[in-house]
């Protein structure tokens, strides 16, 4: 195992978006940004009442968002794998955000997906500096991902 994902659905959404997209993802930003392996890490796909009361509850900010992530350092005794966190999606919210940037519901996802691991990974994007680099990692993922899914431009 070099990088496992746990990934839940919520019941309402498992026909709207594969496993296999949203770990591809992950792992597409796990392996641009060189993480330890082996790893793991969690992802929720839910819906906004439930990012609402995530961002309330740990954040302190009482709205729904698109993606959380909880970064965590702990370590699995019994396997050496290092646990990097959590991430919370609302796939409501990406259903709304694709509609607005007239893009695919699996590309604002996948989008999600790497913005979340990233910050799993100590990117930030408080400051323009940490803006930058996280956004160039970003399009850099998401261009290797198209590329891989698509295969090789013509």
């Amino acid at each position: 195992m070099r990088y496992k994902i746990n990934l839940r659905l919520a019941p309402a959404f498992k026909r709207t978006l594969t496993p296999q997209l949203l770990r591809a993802a992950a792992r597409a930003a796990l392996t641009h940004e060189a993480a330890p392996a082996p790893s793991e890490l969690t992802m929720v796909v839910t819906d906004d009442a439930e990012l609402q009361r995530l961002n309330r509850e740990y954040l302190g900010h009482d709205y729904a968002t698109d993606v959380l992530s909880f970064p965590s350092e702990a370590i699995d005794p019994e396997t050496g794998a290092r646990y990097l966190g959590d991430i919370a999606l609302s796939l409501l919210r990406a259903k709304a955000q694709a509609k607005a940037g007239r893009h695919s519901l699996k590309a604002e996802a996948q989008l999600l997906v790497v913005h979340g691991v990233l910050h799993l990974l100590g990117h930030d994007h408080a400051r323009p500096g940490e803006q930058a680099r996280m956004w160039a990692a970003q399009a850099d993922i998401l261009r290797n991902l198209k590329a891989s899914i698509t295969g090789p431009p013509m």
